[in-house]
């Protein structure tokens, strides 16, 4: 049902130190929006810095689209304060505008409204907006605004040495890869629990279905509200933010090489279907070129392996050089429930299910088995709160009961709260255990369970408005815990200041800067 973990976790008991030092960041997206719930029109507001080199404040495909970061941390409580810090922040820089409490847009009047992200006229700056014209091109803009929280997450490096024996990071680079690719391979077999406990778009606004066919059967509420009943996350779906054209892509997560050959080939394959698009048309851009994919970042996937770049540098050339630094985690819709877009409850239970993902074993996999893991997060996505719902075990006819899958999962995730909490010297991780694993008897404690109740009573739009107008309220009146106006103001003006050295050096035109940048 579930890989036998009891030799590792009582490894892990062995060795309690081992987990000392986990290191994490978040990247918050959410969309500016009107008092009446309405996609913002204006630019990315100047008081929060350039959106091009801030450290904290950015935008992601549009104006409107906010992109917030935090720095690497190794105290969740810390992290989550100083997410919040950039919140208040923001919420009292954006004037009567609000962030919008949910992954699936606000309603949109019309594609054209969503202008894509402006980044100043350097060339680095002028190639991250022309990518966003072709995803716009290739894909729709609704679908790019759709939001989420990515939740990135490295093992510190005494457990790698302790768990395969390896001197340091550099010289071990190759075992600690492999380590990581093992926790993305059982977060593929298994990582479909993220929606099920977490999925929170199990509706949307009918504007986002206008103009789009789809087969999937969907209910309407008197309000107008559109959903699936046993839905946990639309965000997921095919109708969110994901590409059917990748999936036969053929990359693997066994090995850096294979990964990184993978991603390098769709890159320089080209596409019949873009270079129908055109590269460029009546002498303006239309995308970066016409390959699978424009670069790296284009490829859609529930998690990635990262290193941190060079300048200069794309990410597998940054995986080649030094191996996987970490992992983002990309399965997690905006917690509606929370002001900052996610709460403890949930870093935590990634804590404990990203470290039973390295310590399973998780047998290779081919690009038809990753295929294959597919449909056991579709019938999670799509139906995961049916009564009786079951989930596939292997790529076989074997047929688990999910609540039984998820309550066998939970009893091994409680022996690694155990460790975290001795520790800590508290009961965080195992409190969170005991809320969570209640989910999957009772079906209404689900996130989207409970956001739908809400939904169902006022809408989409109205739940929406309602949610962003009382976190405004609540961020606007609390005071900074963590960064202080001072620093705020300091790298407002230091962003600006980046943006416009970048400017003023570039040494190439344009079209040199991109023959040197994307493949054609």
């Amino acid at each position: 049902m579930i890989p036998d973990v009891s030799q590792a976790l009582s490894w892990l008991e062995a060795h309690p130190h081992a987990l000392k030092g986990i290191g994490r960041g978040i990247e918050r997206e959410t969309l500016r929006v009107k008092p009446d719930g309405s996609l913002a029109l204006s630019g990315h507001p100047e008081p929060l810095g350039a959106a091009l080199t801030h450290h904290w404040i950015t935008t992601d495909f549009a104006e409107s689209l906010l992109e917030f970061i935090t720095p690497v941390d190794d105290s969740i409580e810390h992290m989550l304060t100083f997410l919040r810090d950039i919140h208040r922040h923001v919420a009292k820089n954006i004037g009567d505008e609000r962030m919008w409490p949910f992954s699936m847009p606000c309603f949109i009047e019309a594609e054209q409204d969503i202008e894509l992200a402006q980044y100043g006229t350097s060339n680095i700056g002028r190639m991250k907006t022309l990518y966003r014209e072709g995803l716009k091109n290739r894909y729709g803009a609704l679908m790019q605004v759709i939001s989420g929280i990515h939740y990135n997450f490295s093992l510190p490096i005494e457990f790698w040495q302790a768990r395969l024996d390896i001197k340091d990071a550099e010289s071990g680079k190759q075992e600690i890869s492999a380590g990581y690719f093992k926790l993305i391979r059982n977060y593929y077999r298994f990582g479909w629990v993220i929606p099920y406990l977490f999925g929170a778009s199990p509706a949307i606004c009918s504007s986002f279905l206008k103009g789009r066919v789809t087969d999937l059967p969907f209910e309407y509420a008197e309000n107008g509200l559109c959903y699936l009943p046993y839905a946990t996350s639309l965000r997921l779906s095919d109708l969110g933010y994901t590409n059917k054209s990748q999936s036969n892509l053929g990359i693997t997560y066994n090995e850096l090489e294979t990964y990184v050959a993978g991603v390098k080939k769709a890159i320089h394959t080209p596409s019949a279907e873009y270079a129908a698009l055109g590269v460029k048309k009546d002498g303006k851009y239309q995308q970066l070129n016409s390959n699978v994919l424009q670069i790296e970042n284009e490829l859609y996937a529930p998690i990635r392996p990262k290193r941190v770049t060079k300048s200069g540098e794309t990410p597998s050339e940054a995986l080649t050089r030094g191996g996987i630094e970490y992992i983002e985690v990309r399965s997690l819709d905006v917690n509606p429930f929370s002001p900052i877009g996610v709460d403890a409850s949930q870093a935590r239970f990634l804590d404990l299910f990203l470290i039973w993902c390295a310590l399973a074993d998780a047998p290779e996999m081919n690009s038809d088995e990753i295929l294959c893991t597919r449909k056991n997060w579709n019938r999670v996505i799509l139906e995961g709160r049916k009564p009786g719902q079951t989930i596939g075990i292997g790529c076989g006819a074997e047929f688990k009961p999910l609540a039984d899958v998820g309550k066998a999962l939970f009893s091994d995730l409680r022996r690694v709260a155990e460790v975290l909490d001795a520790e800590n010297g508290d009961m965080a991780y195992q409190n969170i255990c005991n809320e969570l694993v209640a989910s999957f008897d009772n079906l209404d404690l689900t996130y989207s369970a409970r956001i739908l109740k809400m939904m169902k009573q006022s809408g989409n739009g109205g739940l929406g408005i309602e949610l962003a107008e009382k976190y405004r309220q609540m961020l606007v009146q609390e005071p900074l815990e963590i960064l202080t106006a001072e620093q705020l103001s300091a790298e407002h003006l230091a962003s600006w200041e980046r943006q416009r050295n970048l400017e003023a050096n570039d040494q190439l035109s344009f079209e040199e800067f991109l023959a040197t940048r994307v493949g054609g």
